[in-house]
């Protein structure tokens, strides 16, 4: 009877592993992973953030020092390993032209602040909001403004 007993005992616990053992591996780890993945935009806009403050500095590259160039190419280098040429004019050759009504975190957005030429770059961070490296330093600016919506010229996407 002892020897019965024990053996329902085995057997309940062997179905109730094997049960689990199913269970996990039919569970929707990927789901999950997929929805906890965060995007290279959001990677580059996080980054971006957190350097808000910096000072600006005419050919800077560092957080000792930003320009505009130099704050968008410092960032993709460091958040998500892309490299980007070291001007406006040239950064404004890389990427997917977007428009302005489909900007995502991380696109970067194009100015024309001097003699009508692209001299301005800024990180678009979402709702109608980028930073930049100003004259006053790594600031959020809203592209709301008159200023800022009168130089609006383009905006890349670099990443997916």
């Amino acid at each position: 009877m002892l020897t019965m007993h024990k053996r329902k005992s085995n057997l309940i616990g062997f179905f109730l592993t094997l049960l689990l053992l199913i269970a996990f591996i039919f569970s929707p780890f990927s789901a999950s992973a997929q929805a906890a993945k965060v995007s290279k935009g959001d990677q580059i806009t996080k980054y971006a953030l957190n350097l808000q403050g910096k000072p600006f500095k005419y050919g800077g590259n560092t957080p000792k020092g930003f320009d505009a160039s130099g704050f968008t190419q410092y960032v993709y280098k460091n958040s998500v390993k892309v490299s980007l040429p070291r001007t406006v004019a040239d950064q404004n050759k890389k990427g997917e032209t977007i428009a302005q009504k489909n900007l995502q975190a991380g696109d970067l957005i194009f100015f024309k602040t001097e003699n009508k030429k692209v001299s301005f770059v800024g990180i678009y961070v979402g709702k109608q909001k980028f930073i930049a490296a100003t004259s006053k330093g790594v600031k959020v600016q809203s592209l709301s403004t008159k200023y800022w919506k009168n130089a609006y010229y383009t905006a890349k996407r670099i990443v997916k």
